[in-house]
């Protein structure tokens, strides 16, 4: 497993950035062929106009040739120019802004890929969360940060050959004086980026926090706890304080940043162009003469060139690429992070229910000291209906979990009809199962697309699945329908019930031979709750039905009660044989019944 919280480079600079650079090629090709090429273009010519261009016309002068020499030369120069202009303005508008969006998407779309097949232990790892967050919302950024670096660096390299040549023809000399003094502060530029990207980072976590409370004000799922209760003040607090977080680290680094960069920049400036290089140029010309007049501007005009290119290819590129790398190095942890959870050869078939055997399972969730699970021994047998029943924090869910295979056990195994389930492979194995989650989700799409959860709707099974579940709002477009109103401003809000409805139906549709329900009839009303046991009881005869409720009501139907604590088994057998037990699933459901007489 990867360790996030490392800020040191596992590969070199321009590993990180070939890296990156690679995904990006692998998008939109030509895009980054593109960034290079322009990277050339809207360097070189200006850059041989103020050596070669600017020389020609102080020859001429001096040495009183025709001066339309120099009007042609301005012309040549003027057409130069606007070419590069318009060549780059349409490259631009019709090419760039369009395939920059198809690159980010794509980058976006590999990401999402990625977090799907990752476990769900890696949510657990709050340094693998606050870095997917990182990727994620950094991505477009990434990329036009990453693809200007490279047209920069393409541009000044080939400008740095094509003036260093040059400079080379008039004056060596010139060259040594302007690469020393370069390479004198380039150490500065790695001390720039470390804090440039240890900034970046900070703010990311920060930013999560301040985050927080912008969705709580703008999600409708806050709205009226927010507006009928008195948080609002404590809210604003928070979110003064996570913002004042963020603005103390920002001025934490930037004054360090900038305190170094004025260095270094200073250092190179007066020691290089106002020092050393017009002393050398000085002298030349006034005592030795080695120089004319359009040697001198050239000579100048080149070695400041130079030096622009050398202080990017150096100074920049430490500061600028370190920065990038370490915030690359994030990206190639994320999408080298192996799964721990891994499937079998064999492929099972979402057939008839068969025999669960849950053997001495016990489970221990990354990074806790207790187990969540203790020597857990169940046999389900086909058709059953089950449930799994226990005060918060018993392991119900857990269990569950376990048998879905979003976690493996930490001990024991888990078999069915006599296979152990880490031997089967994963997405077959899970095929086998309808699972309705305490913390379902709605998303933003057709109803039809809720219950099936793909794009592929059989719509009469959908509305059937609707009924069974109970689901009687109006639907405008009948399956077609949207929920929520992120792509379409005519979606239907539901409310908590209607929605956990949808959620049910999910499970009703699905074609399987085990079906479970955690909570299921949380957000139903009493009629409602028996309607949909009935329906359950009626539409899953011929399925294993698992269902974790408090609701004590909805157990009394099941074949065999589990009463859980603690992450052990404590009571199991039927409704009467558990009454009778008179033990803690007998006081609960008194207790219960209790409350409802009164």
């Amino acid at each position: 497993m990867h360790d996030f919280r490392s800020d040191k480079l596992q590969h070199s600079i321009f590993s990180d950035i070939f890296y990156f650079l690679k995904i990006m090629f692998k998008i939109s090709p030509l895009l980054v062929i593109g960034e290079c090429f322009f990277g050339i273009i809207t360097r070189l010519p200006t850059r041989l106009i103020s050596v070669i261009g600017v020389k020609y016309v102080i020859d001429v002068i001096s040495n009183g040739d025709d001066k339309m020499k120099i009007v042609w030369a301005v012309i040549a120069i003027a057409a130069i120019l606007l070419f590069n202009e318009v060549a780059n303005a349409l490259y631009r508008e019709l090419y760039f802004s369009v395939n920059f969006e198809k690159l980010s998407s794509g980058i976006l779309e590999m990401l999402f890929k990625k977090a799907k097949e990752l476990d769900l232990e890696s949510y657990d790892d709050p340094d693998f969360y606050n870095n997917f967050i990182l990727v994620i919302d950094s991505s477009g950024g990434r990329i036009t940060r990453v693809l200007g670096l490279v047209q920069g660096y393409i541009g000044e390299v080939f400008s740095l050959i094509a003036i260093g040549s040059i400079l080379f023809t008039i004056d060596p000399i010139c060259l040594v004086i302007i690469l020393a003094v370069v390479a004198v502060f380039t150490p500065v530029s790695k001390k720039i980026g470390n804090l440039q990207s240890k900034r970046q980072i900070e703010n990311n976590r920060l930013h999560r926090r301040a985050d927080y409370f912008a969705r709580v004000f703008y999600l409708q799922d806050y709205a009226k706890e927010v507006r009928m209760n008195n948080i609002k003040p404590l809210l604003l607090k928070r979110y003064d304080e996570a913002a004042d977080a963020v603005i103390d680290n920002q001025k934490r680094y930037v004054k360090k940043i900038d305190f170094i960069y004025f260095f270094q920049e200073t250092g190179v400036q007066i020691i290089g162009f106002m020092f050393l290089l017009p002393l050398y140029l000085g002298y030349c010309v006034l005592k030795t003469k080695t120089l004319s007049a359009g040697d001198f501007v050239a000579t100048f005009n080149g070695a400041f060139s130079i030096a622009t290119s050398f202080s990017f290819l150096t100074v920049g590129v430490v500061r600028n690429f370190s920065e990038q790398a370490k915030l690359i190095e994030k990206y190639r942890e994320f999408l080298s992070r192996e799964k721990n959870i891994y499937g079998g050869e064999n492929k099972t078939e979402s057939a008839e229910p068969k025999t669960i055997e849950i053997k001495n399972v016990s489970f221990t969730y990354p990074g806790n000291d207790h187990p969540t699970l203790k020597n857990i021994n169940m046999t389900i047998r086909p058709n059953e209906k089950i449930a799994l029943v226990g005060y918060n924090g018993a392991g119900k869910t857990t269990l569950t979990n376990l048998l879905l295979r979003l976690y493996d056990v930490s001990e024991g195994e888990i078999l069915i009809d006599g296979k152990n389930i880490k031997d089967e492979d994963i997405e077959s194995h899970k095929n086998r199962f309808a699972a309705v989650f305490q913390d379902f989700q709605i998303f933003a799409a057709t109803i039809g697309e809720n219950v099936s959860l793909d794009f592929n709707v059989d719509k009469d099974g959908a509305e059937k699945a609707l009924k069974n579940s109970g689901y009687g709002k109006e639907l405008p477009n009948g399956m077609e329908t949207y929920l929520l109103r992120e792509f379409d401003d005519e979606g239907i809000m539901m409310s908590g019930g209607e929605s956990q409805k949808v959620a049910i139906a999910r499970a009703f549709y699905k074609h399987c031979p085990y079906v479970i329900l955690d909570e299921p009839s949380a957000n139903l009303d009493p009629i409602a709750e028996y309607n949909l046991n009935q329906a359950m009881m009626n539409a899953a005869e011929d399925k294993t039905v698992i269902f974790i409720s408090h609701r004590l009501s909805t157990t009394v139907n099941a074949d065999i009660i589990y009463v859980m604590e603690n992450g052990e088994i404590i009571e199991k057998g039927s409704h009467e044989e558990l009454m009778e037990m008179n033990g803690t699933y007998a006081y609960m459901f008194n207790l219960q019944a209790e409350k409802y007489q009164q």
